[in-house]
């Protein structure tokens, strides 16, 4: 597999970001490994959603503020997250990537400030995911009710 280049957010761009009720806030230098989004079972179920997009970072250059809790979510990875609203935001494993800390990149202020590089674990990946762009879609909730 081709290796996933270093990728940097904006020039001098601090990345930042939080939980969803804003009682953790999180940033960093802006220099990121790689940003992938992984379609692995635990990923689906620790987020409820089909897929979580990962942006992994020095964990020296996180600084976090505000109240989180982490859970062993296997038996190395450990997964981090709001004791308010409960949003999850960081990931770690330090067998796998020493020394370093994942962002749920959907938690940035500017999600769009990291393009995404690969997809990640797509063994796992749920089939529907991957004729998305086969299907309607609409900007807004589509219209509901029998006048629909």
């Amino acid at each position: 597999m081709e290796h996933l280049r270093n990728i940097e957010a904006r020039e001098d761009d601090m990345l930042e970001g939080g939980c969803h009720c804003g009682a953790v806030r999180y940033k960093t230098d802006g220099k990121v490994e790689h940003h992938a989004l992984c379609h692995c079972i635990d990923c689906r179920k620790s987020s409820g959603a089909p897929a979580v997009s990962w942006c992994l970072v020095p964990t020296d250059s996180l600084t976090i503020t505000g109240e989180t809790r982490t859970w062993a979510s296997s038996e190395h990875g450990r997964r981090s997250f709001c004791v308010t609203c409960g949003t999850g935001l960081f990931y770690t494993n330090e067998v796998i990537f020493p020394g370093m800390t994942d962002i749920q990149g959907a938690t940035l202020d500017d999600p769009d400030a990291l393009p995404i590089q690969a997809q990640i674990q797509t063994a796992e990946r749920i089939g529907w995911m991957a004729t998305l762009d086969q299907i309607p879609a609409f900007e807004r909730y589509p219209p509901f009710g029998p006048d629909a």
